[in-house]
């Protein structure tokens, strides 16, 4: 059995079906998307402009509603054929992490307080939410950072805050959008280093929209997306030393 298809799924979309407009001006931006992603698997999504990649994104994290189809994050069924939640602003916030081109941290924050925030906003008590962020902070080495404000760390570093914010609720799922896109090929590498070393110790399930090509071989998997259809492949899976 492959880690794509393994009892207890990250994520699971079967026959997902995202239509714009009715009638004549209709659009179907996805049309039949089928994808597994496994616990601790770090997998590739690609496609040209228009191929339906963000709206795949923003269907898979409960931004917009699909038109048909089934969706599942963990145990969890999240869609079928209609939301399967009432709440999905805390959908978003406690089962989904979010990594995008730019960090976005808060600039009135310090580092810890960003990555605090969330856990803080769902319930949590300050003291174990600040707990959280500086065990996530010092595994993404930046631990020594804790109390810098977000305009005084370096673009690597503003990364790893972020990825840090987007695991410290423990979510099932992390889409990462052009994570890697503003940052040279070494520093792009790094944060694949991190998101496979990050997804391997907390089983999140990870997808990975980009363009950026240097980074496609660090997928073991690969979806393409064509016409609103995926296509699975392999990829190179190249291990980081």
């Amino acid at each position: 059995m492959t880690t794509s298809t393994a009892a207890g799924l990250g994520i699971r979309i079967e026959g997902l079906r995202k239509r714009y407009g009715e009638g004549g001006a209709a659009v179907d931006a996805l049309r039949d998307v089928n994808m597994v992603v496994a616990p601790g698997e770090v997998v590739g999504l690609v496609g040209p402009s228009g191929s339906g990649k963000s709206t795949l994104l923003k269907c898979l994290g409960a931004v917009i509603e699909p038109t048909a189809g089934r969706m599942s994050l963990g145990e969890q069924v999240i869609y079928d054929d209609g939301w399967k939640t009432k709440d999905l602003r805390a959908l978003r916030r406690d089962r989904i992490g979010f990594i995008f081109q730019a960090p976005y941290l808060i600039p009135f924050l310090d580092v810890t307080d960003n990555v605090a925030l969330l856990p803080m906003l769902a319930g949590r008590s300050n003291e174990d939410s600040r707990r959280r962020a500086l065990e996530l902070l010092a595994a993404l080495d930046v631990r020594h950072r804790a109390k810098a404000q977000p305009s005084q760390l370096s673009g690597g570093e503003q990364q790893r805050v972020a990825i840090a914010r987007a695991l410290v609720t423990r979510p099932p799922v992390i889409l990462a959008d052009e994570p890697t896109a503003p940052l040279d090929s070494e520093r792009a590498l790094g944060v694949m280093r991190i998101l496979n070393r990050m997804a391997e110790q907390t089983k999140t399930a990870i997808v990975v929209v980009t363009h950026d090509e240097k980074i496609l071989p660090t997928f073991k998997r690969i979806y393409h997306i064509r016409d609103g259809k995926t296509y699975e492949e392999a990829g190179e899976g190249r291990a980081f030393s």
